[in-house]
C-alpha cells in the first residue's frame, strides 16, 4: 500500500512538473525528445543485456551437457575422495561450486589415480567454467532487472509528456476534424499509397502547403549542413533540406533490419522499403522533421504514419500498434510519434514469413519508392537526434 501511494505521489508531481514545462514549448519539445532518446537507449541496453543474457543461457546448458555425459567418470574421480575422507560426494547439477570443490581435494590430496589426473584436470577447468557462467548470469539478470525497471520509468515520463502534447495539440486544432474525416474517406477509396498522398496533399491548407514546398529556412548547402539548426526544439518548418541529411538518420526504431528496399518481397516483386524487427512495445521516433499528412489505418500496412519532409519527400512508417501524433502535427527530429505492437502483427505489405514484432519504414520522392539506405547514419557520432 505505501509504495502505490508513493508511485501516485510520484506520478502527480510528474504531472504537475510536466503542465508547467509545457507553457514553454522549446523547453517541453527538448525534454520531450531527451526523454525519448533516453527511452531508446535504455531500450538498447536491454537489448544487449537480453543477448548477452541469452548467449550465457546457451553457453551454461553447453557445459551442463558435457558433464552430464562425463557422469560416470565425474562419480569415479570423487568416490575416490569420499574413500579418503569418508564424505559423500556431492551432486554436481545442485551445487556445481561443491563438485568443484571435492574434485580440486581429490586432485591435490592425489587420491585420482595418475591415468585419471588428466580427466580430473579437465573436468574441474569445465566446472569451474560453468561456475563463472552461473555468476556472470545472475550478474546479468541483476542488470536486465535494473534496466527494465529504469525503462519503465522513462516511458512514464515519455506518456505524460505525450499525453500533454497531444491535449496542447487538440485544443488549437478543432478545425481539423474535418480533415481527419475527409483523409480516412480517401484511404477507403484508394488503392496505393501513390494514390493517397497524391489525394491528401491538394486538400492541405494552401498557405501551409507553400511553406512546406518553399522548405523555408531550410539550409540549402549540402556540403556543410548546419545540423546546429536541428537543435532549436521551436522550429516549425524542417531545419535541413532532406536531401541534405543523406547520412545522418537514425532508425526509427531499435532493433535488426530484415528485409532491404530492392530484395525480393515474397510475391514475386521487389521490398520497397525497410523491414525492422523490433523490441514490442519499442518506442518509434521521428527520423527527421516534417508535418503529419496522415496518421491511421490503411490496407495491408496495418497504422500508417505519412510524413511530409518537405522537397517532395514522404517518410512512411507501418506496423506499429498505437501512433501518437495527429494529422496537421509539425513533428521534430527524435520526437516520439508511436509504439510497437506486442509481437502479433504481420510484416506489412503483404510480406511473408512469422508473425513478428516489425516496423516498415519507407521513403518515397515525388510519390515514387525510393531506396533509404543511403540516409541512414552508420556511425552513432553522425546520427542526428534533434
Amino acid at each position: 500500500m505505501a509504495r502505490q501511494r508513493d508511485s501516485a505521489e510520484a506520478q502527480a508531481k510528474l504531472r504537475s512538473e510536466i503542465e508547467a514545462l509545457s507553457q514553454d514549448r522549446r523547453k517541453f519539445n527538448a525534454q520531450l525528445i531527451e526523454t525519448a532518446a533516453r527511452v531508446r537507449d535504455v531500450e538498447a541496453g536491454i537489448n544487449t543485456t537480453q543477448a548477452r543474457l541469452d548467449a550465457l543461457n546457451q553457453q551454461e546448458a553447453l557445459l551442463r551437457k558435457s558433464l552430464e555425459r562425463r557422469q560416470a567418470v565425474i562419480v569415479e574421480i570423487i568416490a575416490a575422495l569420499q574413500r579418503v575422507g569418508r564424505q559423500p560426494p556431492p551432486a554436481l547439477l545442485v551445487s556445481p561450486e561443491d563438485a568443484l570443490r571435492a574434485l580440486r581435494a581429490a586432485i591435490t590430496l592425489g587420491a585420482v589415480v595418475p591415468e585419471m589426473r588428466v580427466q580430473a584436470d579437465t573436468l574441474a577447468t569445465d566446472i569451474a567454467a560453468l561456475v563463472s557462467v552461473r555468476k556472470e548470469i545472475g550478474s546479468q539478470r541483476d542488470q536486465l532487472a535494473n534496466e527494465l525497471d529504469l525503462l519503465g520509468r522513462e516511458q512514464l515520463r515519455v506518456t505524460l509528456l505525450v499525453d500533454q502534447r497531444q491535449k496542447k495539440q487538440a485544443s488549437t486544432e478543432q478545425a481539423l476534424s474535418g480533415e481527419r474525416q475527409r483523409a480516412t474517406d480517401l484511404a477507403h477509396q484508394v488503392e496505393t499509397i501513390k494514390d493517397l498522398i497524391a489525394k491528401l496533399e491538394p486538400g492541405l491548407d494552401r498557405t501551409e502547403r507553400t511553406v512546406r514546398d518553399a522548405d523555408r529556412g531550410v539550409v540549402k548547402d549540402a556540403t556543410q549542413p548546419e545540423l546546429a539548426a536541428l537543435s532549436d526544439p521551436g522550429r516549425l518548418v524542417p531545419a535541413i533540406a532532406f536531401a541534405d541529411l543523406r547520412g545522418r538518420l537514425r532508425l526509427p526504431v531499435n532493433g535488426t533490419r530484415i528485409h532491404e528496399f530492392g530484395g525480393p518481397d515474397g510475391a514475386g516483386g521487389t521490398q520497397k522499403g525497410l523491414s525492422i524487427a523490433a523490441r514490442p512495445g519499442g518506442s518509434i521516433t521521428a527520423p527527421c522533421d516534417g508535418w503529419v499528412v496522415y496518421a491511421g489505418r490503411f490496407r495491408s500496412y496495418g497504422q500508417l504514419l505519412i510524413l511530409n519532409a518537405g522537397g517532395g519527400y514522404h517518410v512512411l512508417l507501418a506496423g506499429m500498434e498505437r501512433i501518437s501524433v495527429d494529422l496537421g502535427q509539425f513533428v521534430l527530429t527524435g520526437e516520439p510519434v508511436a509504439t510497437m505492437g506486442g509481437g502479433s502483427q504481420a510484416s506489412p505489405a503483404g510480406a511473408s514469413g512469422p508473425k513478428q514484432s516489425v516496423l516498415y519504414v519507407e521513403f518515397r520522392k515525388d510519390g515514387a519508392p525510393i531506396d533509404p539506405s543511403p540516409w541512414w547514419a552508420t556511425d552513432e557520432s553522425e546520427k542526428v537526434r534533434g
